[in-house]
């Protein structure tokens, strides 16, 4: 089997459990314990805020480790783990909280582990190309858990998703432990010459990734970005369920669409990013955004919602693949381009967790409709961040890191 065959068995598992249950725990709370709309959203930011904290160690670890496969495996079992043991808690806020917690460990390793692995396989110049297919077959993946749980529901009832989700975590692990561990070289990974010794590093210090002025606006357009964005699925099916309508199986159709529309969205993002750079491609991201938030403001039709997610689509599929890119392109030949991603992800998460308290209240403040149109002022403020962001050319930045010596960090 080729090394892209098992990244993308390795993408397709792993899409799903990523980002943990997401709005089905939001609805599933919502539809069997009748948990109000801030009260959900309370213990999602609870639990995002304690992935939060994570995320620049995580991001480290990986940086530091020359196991990033047994990492991979480490983090699809910590989800595992997290995800089949949610549903003997009923209710209980207190195991609702633990085991979610756990499950965050494992989802904010993923992330930068699954990255590292990608660069080590493929290398920098192929890295974009290869981004796209990885979250192609990731978004795909989700799309098959999907109608598994569209399916499941009607079977078992609101517990479906914990079952599939469990399943796709051990496919995941399975497909990690069968890729040949000699397809990973950990110098090509951090952008080092291949040909020196192993030993020999070319790290940078860790004040020199912390304080680089363009990743810190991207953390931050990011942030604003999932701020906008992170609960407004969670908002459309709550709305849905107090208006009478089948959520549960509204929000599985929805995701099913939105990531079908990711799959040709990153497949073409991979090719302009090598093409064309990357800033474009965050800035359209942006953009869409807010055209989302109105549509959901002023449509309570949940087959003219459709649209809406066609929207999320185009803008989360986007993301998904230029961020990674832009941060590896900052950040090549120093030996922390998972410690800046973890970095990223903290500002990143920063907005998931606040999404959902903010949008909670805002439906408690101003009503349904209003908390929409709340959530177009972050997302308009994300947009004219990312404009101001410096594009690095591929070209340029297929060549930093190559050589030896220590690669100095832009500070722009």
């Amino acid at each position: 089997m080729s090394p892209a065959a098992h990244l993308a068995f390795i993408n397709f598992f792993t899409g799903d459990i990523q980002g943990g249950l997401g709005p089905f725990l939001a609805t599933w709370l919502a539809a069997t314990g009748h948990w109000s709309p801030a009260h959900v959203g309370s213990i999602m930011t609870a639990i995002g805020l304690f992935a939060l904290l994570l995320n620049g160690p995580a991001g480290l670890l990986v940086d530091q480790s020359r196991r990033p496969r047994t990492l991979l495996a480490a983090a699809c079992g910590l989800i595992l783990l997290g995800t089949l043991t949610i549903v003997p808690a009923a209710h209980s806020v207190v195991w609702i909280l633990v085991s979610q917690c756990v499950a965050a460990v494992g989802g904010v390793v993923l992330l930068p582990a699954l990255t590292l692995f990608t660069l080590g396989i493929v290398g920098k110049t192929r890295f974009p190309s290869q981004q796209g297919h990885n979250q192609a077959f990731n978004h795909a993946g989700i799309v098959f858990a999907a109608i598994l749980i569209g399916l499941g529901s009607r079977w078992i009832g609101p517990q479906a998703p914990f079952w599939v989700f469990g399943t796709m975590a051990c496919g995941a692990i399975v497909s990690i432990l069968l890729t040949p561990l000699h397809l990973f070289n950990g110098r090509r990974a951090h952008g080092w010459a291949e040909q020196e010794p192993d030993e020999v590093e070319h790290r940078s210090g860790l004040a020199e990734v912390l304080s680089n002025g363009r990743l810190a606006l991207l953390a931050l357009a990011l942030g604003l970005f999932n701020l906008a964005n992170g609960y407004m699925l969670a908002l459309v099916a709550q709305r849905l369920s107090t208006l009478g309508y089948d959520a549960g199986s509204w929000l599985a159709g929805y995701v099913i669409v939105a990531q079908f529309t990711m799959i040709p969205v990153a497949l073409w993002a991979g090719t302009h990013a090598q093409r064309a750079g990357r800033r474009r491609l965050l800035v359209f991201a942006c953009a869409v955004l807010p055209l989302r938030a109105l549509f959901s403001a002023v449509v309570t039709d949940p087959v003219w919602l459709i649209f809406a997610e066609v929207l999320d689509g185009v803008s989360s599929g986007l993301i998904g693949v230029a961020a990674p890119l832009v941060v590896a392109d900052f950040t090549w030949g120093s030996g922390r381009t998972q410690t800046a991603l973890g970095a990223v992800n903290t500002g990143q998460g920063v907005g998931g967790a606040l999404s959902g308290l903010v949008g909670g209240a805002a439906v408690a403040w101003f009503g349904w409709q209003g908390a929409f149109l709340a959530l177009i002022v972050p997302a308009m403020a994300a947009a004219a961040l990312v404009i101001r962001l410096e594009d690095s050319p591929a070209a340029e930045a297929e060549e930093v890191g190559l050589v030896p010596g220590r690669a100095e960090l832009p500070s722009k």
